[in-house]
Formats: structure tokens, sequence, C-alpha cells
């Protein structure tokens, strides 16, 4: 995969705690749905995409960290809303970004594709990208919190 430029999006920041309605997120992250973006994949699994895959130079590809299903792709994103790792700007109901991390703390990344149907598309994280610290501590405090 050929490096990024080094830019990544300033302008991406996470919903304070305090701001989280947690059973608000609860219901929304039920109704969420994963489309998927063929330019995230090597192997095509199960996602139905047109054209099945087709990685791009730059982008980070889900196959690298072993994500081969829509429904792995789907709980990953609805953890992710459930524990508040949304982002502070919302287009309709939908949060733009949802941070979730893997159980071997990879963080990822799913962004809004469509407002009428809540379906995002995701990725994983750079290592290079500095919001990735970000995620990975917020996803460690709020998860102990949703478990209490």
């Amino acid at each position: 995969m050929r490096k990024r430029n080094g830019q990544f999006n300033p302008k991406r920041k996470m919903l304070k705690i305090g701001q989280c309605n947690f059973h608000e997120l609860l219901c929304l992250s039920s109704q969420a749905q994963y489309g998927g973006n063929p330019e995230h994949k090597r192997n095509p699994g199960d996602f139905n995409l047109t054209p099945p895959s087709v990685p791009r130079a730059g982008k980070s590809l889900c196959d690298s960290v072993k994500v081969f299903t829509k429904k792995e792709d789907l709980d990953l994103l609805r953890k992710g809303i459930k524990t508040g790792l949304v982002s502070d700007r919302v287009v309709g109901q939908w949060p733009k970004n949802v941070w979730s991390v893997m159980d071997d703390e990879t963080p990822l990344e799913a962004q809004l594709e469509s407002v009428e149907q809540g379906s995002y598309h995701g990725y994983p994280m750079q290592k290079e990208d500095p919001f990735c610290e970000e995620v990975i501590e917020q996803w460690r405090i709020r998860s102990e919190r949703t478990k209490s």
C-alpha cells in the first residue's frame, strides 16, 4: 500500500462522553447498516460490492486486519455507536464518523455513506494518524463505562 501524504482530517472530533445520550445511541446502533467500499477490499468476502474489490493505493485494507465478513464489520460499527465513539458532526440523525477498536486494539474508522439507510463503510486507521491514540484511549474508558 502506498503511504498517504501525511495529511489526516484535523476536523474529526469525537462527541464528549458527557454529550452522549447512550439510550439514543443504543437505538441508533440497532438501525445502522454496513455497506462497504471496494477500495478497502482485496478479498470481496460477502459484501456484494460492485465491483467486488478494487484495492486502491493509499487506502487501508480491511483484509490487512483480518476483517472479511459484513457481519464482523456491522458488529464493530454497532459497538462503536453503542460505546459513544461517534463524531460530533451529524447528518440527519447519523454521526458522520464512527470509531471502533478490535480485540487486538486495532482502531477502525467508519464514514457515513447513506443518510437514508444509515449505512457506513469503514477501514483500519493508519498508525501514523494522530487520532488513533484518542480512539484507543476513549474505547478503553467508554467500554468500561458501558459494562457497568
